[in-house]
């Protein structure tokens, strides 16, 4: 029986794609006076290229941005500040989100999240999408002092849940530090289908998130 589910958050419960796309255009809006001498999608582009899918943190993104557009009128230090404040205002989750969690929830199943990223941001994160109240743990990387693929993350979660590894899944986008890493804690590994990578050696693979609950069933008969 699957005792567990856990997931990574960016690209796998929040689609990070949509909701940078939305936090750009709305942060170039509102500093259109230190920024609105750069073409708005040339900017937006070039700040999607250095985020590199959120692996590289905001203030070498902002200070790249600001040597190369010739950003006079503020800092990195005002830009970094205004993306804590207002991303979470963007968040946008990918389809069926809450719906998935509610039928784990109503099958018994324990939930956790594990996410690579700052404390409260990720957290602000998390409630923006409303879905805190679904999750029996929720460990963040600053916040540990661990990281994915460290199998101690996993361990740790899986302790406070009370549930064995190997009858619990973990569903992440990356290949490595969310499937290959969950695998090698004893977890069953499922990749959440991501353009940004060929393939991943997991368990299962899946396009969308109402695909978990299959995989739990099947599992469960």
């Amino acid at each position: 029986m699957i005792q567990a589910v856990l997931f990574d958050l960016d690209g796998t419960l929040l689609n990070r794609d949509a909701s940078v796309v939305s936090f750009i255009d709305d942060q170039y809006e509102r500093m259109h006076g230190s920024l609105g001498h750069i073409p708005k999608d040339v900017y937006a582009e070039r700040f999607i290229e250095l985020d590199r899918r959120g692996y590289v943190w905001k203030d070498r993104v902002y200070a790249q941005l600001i040597q190369e557009f010739d950003i006079e009128q503020t800092t990195v230090e005002l830009l970094l500040e205004d993306y804590l404040a207002h991303f979470r205002f963007h968040c946008h989750p990918f389809d069926g989100l809450q719906a998935m969690l509610e039928s784990l929830k109503q099958q018994g199943v324990k939930l956790g999240i594990i996410s690579n990223g700052k404390g409260k941001f990720q957290m602000d994160n998390i409630k923006a999408l409303g879905i805190e109240k679904w999750f029996d743990v929720i460990l963040i990387s600053e916040s540990e002092n661990l990281r994915k693929p460290d199998p101690r993350i996993f361990e740790r979660a899986m302790a406070s849940l009370n549930a064995l590894p190997s009858h619990s899944l973990f569903v992440g986008d990356h290949p490595t530090t969310d499937v290959e890493a969950a695998k090698n804690a004893g977890m069953i590994g499922v990749w959440k289908k991501d353009a940004g990578w060929n393939e991943a050696a997991a368990d299962y693979a899946i396009d969308e998130l109402d695909e978990v609950n299959r995989i739990v069933q099947e599992l469960n008969a």
